[in-house]
């Protein structure tokens, strides 16, 4: 397991030790995108909606570094027919791109997630032969070498353009150069998922990554029951724990979407009853 190749599962083993509601049907959802024409997403959502627990989550299921069946068998997901299909099947490009600034420092972020990621395959795959001058190269030889196509994950994609503008264009190139190169972009990935705070035709680069198909806060569309807990996800919640739900409803039922009433804010539910 590494850092950016195949992280493994402990991520999502810490949500499932802990207060977990089965938000595994997004899984589905995705599973659905594979090697289509729409197998690149991107979900913005506010702060604290769950977005790096989805993509912990993600990191479980398709990585092939480890066995999670263990962490997915009972839940939603794994009555879903092609549940086994896809566990555990791909190598994982994980970039937290919060940690990343922070590691990298803002002007060397690009070529950092190049080298990092380079490392790491060479690493897991030692007969993996590099192209020092084209990232994309790389990863390509990766999915000959191999037999297979991976699946990249981005948190927080959007950190860079929202705190370090001045690489923003070398940011926003280096993911058209992954996403928006169809030759590429087919020949090595069979998803992509990227969550953060904006999206991203509204970061004023909009013609860098449009390929993505967008769910947003304001349109969630078929991804709506997964932005927030559900109204009887909540009352369930609340019968298990002897917490008053009608108290949580008067201070966590801020939204509503087109079919999907009362949706609470995640972190704020847990916390109520973490410190109830």
């Amino acid at each position: 397991m590494g850092v950016y190749l195949n992280p493994g599962n402990s991520g999502f083993k810490k949500i499932r030790n802990s207060l977990y509601v089965d938000k595994t049907g997004l899984i589905g959802m995705i599973n659905r995108t594979i090697d289509t024409a729409q197998k690149l997403t991107c979900i913005s959502r506010p702060r604290r909606f769950g977005k790096s627990f989805a993509a912990q989550m993600l990191c479980a299921y398709y990585g092939k570094s480890c066995d999670c069946a263990a962490l997915f068998d009972d839940l939603e997901i794994a009555r879903s027919h092609d549940y086994r299909k896809y566990l555990n099947q791909f190598d994982v490009i994980y970039l937290d791109m919060t940690n990343i600034l922070s590691e990298a420092g803002n002007k060397e972020i690009v070529p950092y997630m190049k080298r990092k990621v380079t490392q790491e395959l060479t690493d897991a795959y030692p007969g993996l032969k590099t192209d020092s001058e084209s990232f994309t190269s790389t990863l390509a030889n990766a999915v000959e070498l191999t037999g297979n196509k991976m699946a990249a994950i981005i948190d927080e994609w959007d950190a860079p353009v929202r705190e370090a503008p001045e690489i923003q264009k070398e940011y926003l190139e280096f993911l058209r150069s992954l996403f928006k190169n169809s030759g590429a972009t087919d020949k090595i990935f069979s998803l992509a998922y990227l969550t953060g705070i904006l999206p991203i035709k509204k970061d004023g680069s909009q013609s860098a990554i449009s390929d993505f198909e967008e769910f947003t806060m304001v349109k969630p569309r078929k991804f709506g029951v997964y932005v927030g807990f559900l109204e009887d996800e909540v009352k369930t919640l609340c019968k298990d724990y002897e917490i008053d739900f009608h108290k949580m409803k008067c201070w966590y039922d801020g939204y509503s979407f087109r079919g999907v009433d009362s949706v609470y804010n995640p972190n704020s539910v847990m916390k109520a009853i973490r410190n109830d």
